[in-house]
């Protein structure tokens, strides 16, 4: 299969994604669903998670050295049982589902995570009282693993739960960079197994890199200067339009 794109546009969208991966990992978390429209509109819903994972790698290493120290690891312990029952049942359905119900069903995904990021941004006190049980741990592990391995999209879902049981700003960053890091690790060999990382995917993987590592960079100063709400809410409303696109083909 001939992963280059044909077109001048499908090349910037790539770009775009890269880049935008980097930013994602320096902490703008609403960044987060754009690269998987983008790869997604370039090579297809299923196709595109194994080609985004690596580079999601890449950018979990460098976010955990710059906010890997602030990790609380109750949190990663407490959420990863949950989340590897999740990421199974996810690549269970990756195996069975037809390739022409795939495109909305990550639509519907990303759809959700964006009403569930909105309700996070405007509503932060939203899941104040609820409590920090067994159940709401597993069922928003058993959430994070299905999203992340049919669409690399759980960053929305952790988050939530994160703030939830009201994790300060520098612990909720390093405890996410940890978490995503180890978890997508984990899932490669499932990706593999479904032909959806390969030597062609992982040498596109090495061109676009560069820029992973320069939005990190962009990113660490713009979320020094731009109030992340605003910012956020901005990319929540092109995401969610792409996500309809989806769904309606």
């Amino acid at each position: 299969m001939n992963l280059l794109p044909e077109s001048y546009l499908g090349w910037v969208a790539l770009c775009v994604a890269a880049f935008g991966i980097g930013i994602t990992k320096s902490g703008f978390s609403g960044f987060s669903m754009v690269h998987v429209i983008l790869f997604a509109s370039v090579f297809g819903a299923m196709e595109s998670t194994g080609i985004i994972l690596p580079m999601l790698l890449v950018g979990d290493v460098f976010a955990m050295l710059l906010y890997g120290k602030h990790a609380n690891w109750i949190y990663v312990r407490r959420m990863f049982p949950p989340t590897f029952l999740g990421v199974v049942l996810g690549w269970l359905l990756m195996m069975v589902l037809d390739g022409k119900f795939y495109r909305p069903l990550i639509g519907f995904i990303i759809l959700g995570l964006v009403i569930l990021q909105i309700i996070r941004l405007w509503k932060e006190n939203w899941l104040a009282d609820v409590p920090h049980a067994a159940w709401f741990a597993w069922s928003m592990g058993c959430l994070v693993g299905v999203t992340t391995m049919l669409a690399n999209a759980a960053g929305p879902v952790f988050g939530l739960y994160l703030v939830a049981i009201a994790v300060p700003k520098m612990e909720f960053v390093g405890t996410a960079a940890w978490f995503f890091l180890l978890l997508n690790l984990i899932k490669i060999p499932f990706s593999w197994s479904l032909g959806l990382i390969r030597l062609d995917t992982l040498a596109l993987n090495v061109l676009l890199m560069p820029l992973i590592a320069v939005g990190l960079w962009i990113g660490t100063i713009l979320v020094k200067r731009i109030p992340q709400k605003l910012f956020d809410s901005l990319i929540l409303i092109f995401t969610g339009c792409a996500a309809i696109r989806m769904l309606l083909g």
